[in-house]
């Protein structure tokens, strides 16, 4: 036998590495995770950006992933203790060598996470994103004490959220705000789109974090995201099983009990995880007509996950949530801002009820992770069933003259929405200097809705002109529609990006209403408009274009224009008779110009990100609201004009000590609005928008001590700034700036956590939502109260 040569055996050895690289399913990569003392760092959460791939770290802080293709890959660390980090690498087959990482990960009192968004509908580094965008994680949500989405008004640049005391937020962001049913804000649970006012869940727990998208994102979200989108994701179950336990304790009896337990039932395959929150208090009202507390509150909630994984390109994950409340004094209104102020959360009512309001929101999501392109589907169903057991007091006094029915059993007052996505994008490997997105949203409407406003013996007193008798209307709307969008960043060079894109959105809407009158004694119906049927629809172009540029490797600076639309619909039937129903109004649009910068400097410990934003609104929709009956006629009588600025800070100047800082302006205000009153036409060009603050600005100091490598105390405080704020289209009902104060005490061991809080400390009375016949709700007077957590 002949004797091979040292330099041929080389070569054959090189030729047979090459071949198995080429034909085997791909290479493996291997990471190393330690701290900055170098010790290995165990049980941290990997996971590759835009795949179902994820695994944690062992004993030696080693991770791997197998069988990678070609290409460009991000991946994601999150450990407990240390700042969330990211690592690129690239995966090339044609060596012989498999990929290795080698990681050191900084303790979050030293680092500011590198934050992970999908925001655009993939996941990617917060402040590479060319768009203004607010990321509350984890940490924050527990530091902040957020237990409902309104609770983000002032910690967000510019936006302002409130409800009238049934649950139902109503956001606005950059003077873009509404009072209909059909929100300018869109909302979306891991990735469900909460549809309508009815069908979203405001309630907070187990939340991974909470995106907020601020300007127009109408080619990517479509109908009713022309002020920006609140994008909610809750925590996943991984390979790591976890559980935790909180009970918080506060006064107007409070108490808010959340557990939640996660697991793999077989590794890398199949993942539970459920969380549930029980959430009680008495109310912050009292009645003086029944001299008790009029709006006590009990709720509760749960999340389910099954997850199921394939293999490395199919993954499967079914979700279920739901909402129940029952809220012993929906709507506590006082007429006049300076009544509701002088005597503070008291009112005068005699006709008393529970509201009862029950949500639930399923979601089936199939992912694909391929070689050239990915694709999602996402099919949900959500159902929201709200009523009053008793009729609900319609003058909000102690006569008997106005109050509302709506209790006639599931077949009315029952919304229920279908929705479908499907989503493709570009490979998360892929080379190519194009990177995509494009996909189609179908949904199906059905919202059933009977009321009857009750005039009872007292009716007379309020210039009704009869007594004890009912007006009943019913409605069925059906909304259906459909959209197709696309979205795409073109990197022109190492520095330069170009991404455009463009949606287009069809809607078909039918209302079939009838009213029927009905008369103490008898209780013959008697018909007083026929059983008809009115029928709309519409179609909305949402384009987008924008231009990021690198300044260097810690500023981005960007400029985009955007477009967005609220939906057009059909009027309702009530009872005054001028209002004639089914009177379509068309979708209204905003179109965003928008400048900023972001900048991440000191070894990520400080963020800055600030922007300039001007945005015009046509055909905007005018709301009337009709009493008794409390609906909303809308009308396209109006145009609008907002410009401002927004900032962030994020900063850690010495270990242990965090500072916040955000600030918002906006100067907005109608160029053309006409409103009827009494039979005429009032202008009133130059007035401002509704639940539009002038001013937002937030500053939190947070100061976190290691006592010993197992215990740590932590003190925080919060000031919080409103400015003036508008409540009606006459701007008659006006809330003058407030200052809001939290603070918070805490210690942590080991995996328990006990801390002591306070929210408004000075209990600052201020209105948080008005209706334009005069009717106010104010904000949460001061409550206090201490926290216990066990993690596992």
């Amino acid at each position: 036998m002949i004797a091979l040569s040292n330099s041929l055996k080389n070569n054959i050895i090189t030729l047979l590495g090459l071949f198995i690289a080429l034909t085997t399913n791909g290479q493996k990569l291997t990471g190393i995770l330690q701290n900055e003392k170098g010790n290995p760092i165990q049980g941290a959460s990997i996971s590759i950006l835009n795949t179902s791939l994820q695994t944690i770290s062992n004993q030696k802080g080693v991770f791997e992933f197998k069988e990678l293709k070609n290409g460009k890959y991000i991946i994601s660390i999150k450990s407990i203790g240390y700042a969330e980090s990211s690592k690129e690498f690239i995966v090339n087959q044609t060596s012989t060598s498999n990929t290795i990482i080698k990681l050191t990960l900084i303790a979050s009192s030293n680092q500011l996470d590198e934050v992970v968004v999908t925001a655009e509908k993939k996941e990617e580094l917060i402040q590479k994103i060319p768009a203004s965008i607010t990321i509350i994680n984890a940490k924050q949500i527990n530091t902040f004490g957020l237990w409902n989405t309104k609770e983000i008004t002032g910690i967000i640049p510019n936006l302002y959220s409130a409800d009238p005391g049934d649950g139902r937020d109503v956001t606005s962001v950059r003077g873009i705000a509404t009072s209909s049913y059909d929100p300018t804000v869109a909302s979306y649970i891991d990735g469900v789109n909460q549809f309508s006012l009815d069908t979203y869940i405001p309630t907070l727990f187990d939340i991974e974090r909470i995106e907020v998208l601020r300007g127009p994102q109408g080619t990517l979200y479509g109908r009713n995201a022309m002020g920006g989108v609140i994008n909610i994701i809750t925590k996943q179950p991984t390979n790591t099983s976890t559980g935790f336990a909180d009970i918080i304790i506060g006064n107007y009896n409070k108490k808010r009990i959340t557990a939640g337990f996660k697991t793999p039932l077989i590794k890398d395959k199949l993942f539970f995880g459920t969380s549930l929150l029980s959430d009680k208090r008495n109310g912050f009202y009292t009645n003086k007509f029944t001299k008790s507390p009029y709006d006590n509150q009990n709720g509760f909630s749960g999340n389910y996950f099954l997850k199921y994984i394939i293999n490395n390109r199919w993954d499967i994950n079914f979700n279920f949530k739901h909402h129940a409340n029952e809220n012993q004094g929906p709507f506590p209104l006082v007429f006049g801002s300076a009544k509701a102020i002088a005597s503070p959360y008291t009112l005068n009512q005699n006709a008393t009820t529970t509201m009862m309001d029950k949500t639930s929101n399923s979601s089936l999501s199939i992912r694909y992770t391929g070689k050239g392109f990915n694709f999602s589907s996402q099919t949900a169903y959500q159902q929201n069933y709200r009523f009053y057991t008793r009729p609900i007091d319609g003058d909000f006094s102690p006569i008997d003259a106005i109050s509302i029915i709506n209790n006639y059993g599931n077949k009315w007052n029952n919304n229920k929405v279908i929705t479908q996505d499907f989503k493709f994008t570009s490979a998360p490997s892929s080379n190519s200097k194009l990177k995509w997105t494009a996909g189609a949203f179908l949904f199906y409407q059905d919202a059933p809705v009977k009321q009857a406003t009750r005039f009872g013996k007292d009716a007379n007193l309020m210039m009704i002109g009869d007594s004890l008798f009912s007006i009943i209307n019913t409605s069925t709307t059906i909304k259906k529609g459909f959209a197709l969008y696309g979205q795409a960043t073109y990197v022109i060079n190492d520095k330069l990006n170009m991404s455009f894109g463009l949606r287009n959105d069809y809607e078909n809407q039918s209302e079939s209403v009838m009213g029927q009158y009905q008369h103490d004694p008898s209780t013959k119906l008697y018909t007083t408009t026929a059983d008809t049927l009115g029928r709309t629809h519409f179609n909305a172009f949402s384009p987008k274009l924008s231009l990021d540029y690198q300044v260097n490797n810690y500023s981005l600076w960007y400029g985009s224009y955007s477009k967005g639309f609220r939906a057009g619909g059909l009027s309702p039937l009530g009872s005054d008779p001028s209002q004639p129903p089914l009177l379509g109004y068309l979708p209204e649009y905003s179109n965003n110009f928008e400048t900023g910068i972001k900048n991440n400097w000191l070894n990520n410990k400080l963020i800055l990100n600030i922007a300039l934003f001007y945005t015009k609104v046509t055909d905007a929709q005018v709301p009337s609201l009709i009493l008794p009956d409390a609906i909303t006629i809308t009308k396209n009588t109006g145009q609008l004009t907002s410009k401002g600025v927004e900032a962030e800070l994020m900063f850690i100047p010495t270990k242990g000590l965090l500072l916040q800082y955000s600030f918002g302006v906006t100067k907005a205000s109608f160029d053309k609005l006409e409103i009827a009153s009494q039979g005429a036409s009032v202008n009133l060009a130059g007035k401002h928008p509704i639940f539009t603050p002038a001013t937002t600005s937030l500053l939190a100091a947070q100061y976190s001590y290691p006592v010993s490598s197992q215990l740590q105390i932590m003190l925080r405080g919060e000031w919080k700034y409103i400015g003036t704020t508008y409540f009606d289209l006459a701007n008659s009902i006006e809330q003058s700036p407030y200052h809001l104060l939290n603070a918070k005490l805490g210690m942590e061991y080991k995996k328990t956590a006990l801390s002591f809080w306070a929210k408004n400390i000075s209990g600052t009375k201020y209105i948080s939502y008005g209706y334009d016949f005069g009717a106010v709700h104010l904000g949460d007077p001061a409550i206090w109260g201490t926290s216990f957590s066990y993690k596992f």
